[in-house]
């Protein structure tokens, strides 16, 4: 497992998460992970407390992440480590940055050129994005 830089901001959290349910029932520990089913709104009034939030792409074709990213990065203020895990692909990384991620896990022999190359693919967009950009 690689942690890939996404953000620029050179603040990846080695915490290891626990859990989302495991959490809900404790309130302990600074790192969670939560699932593509759990609504973003369920952690509002402890944001604040949270410094890493693994959002999990269990499948390619499940983007319900890249929807929790943007609402804790647009909707909820969070301004904590938002890291992507699971099945991710290098030419998702532009849409990793833009909806607010930090940094994403990548398996082990992944190719960190494809991400980096990806990131600089493109120089303009025409939709807003999450973040200001790196």
């Amino acid at each position: 497992m690689k942690l890939f830089d996404l953000s620029g901001r050179k603040t990846l959290e080695a915490a290891s998460p626990v859990p989302f349910e495991e959490w809900k029932e404790t309130r302990q520990g600074t790192a969670i992970s939560l699932a593509p089913d759990v609504e973003v709104e369920e952690l509002r009034s402890h944001l604040g407390s949270l410094t890493l939030i693994v959002l999990e792409f269990p499948v390619f074709r499940d983007g319900r992440a890249f929807t929790q990213a943007r609402s804790l990065r647009e909707y909820e203020g969070y301004e904590g480590e938002i890291r992507a895990s699971g099945h991710l692909l290098p030419d998702q990384a532009i849409h990793f940055r833009r909806c607010g991620f930090d940094s994403a896990v990548l398996l082990d022999g992944a190719n960190v050129k494809d991400w980096e190359d990806q990131l600089g693919r493109y120089q303009f967009y025409y939709q807003n994005t999450a973040v200001s950009p790196a």
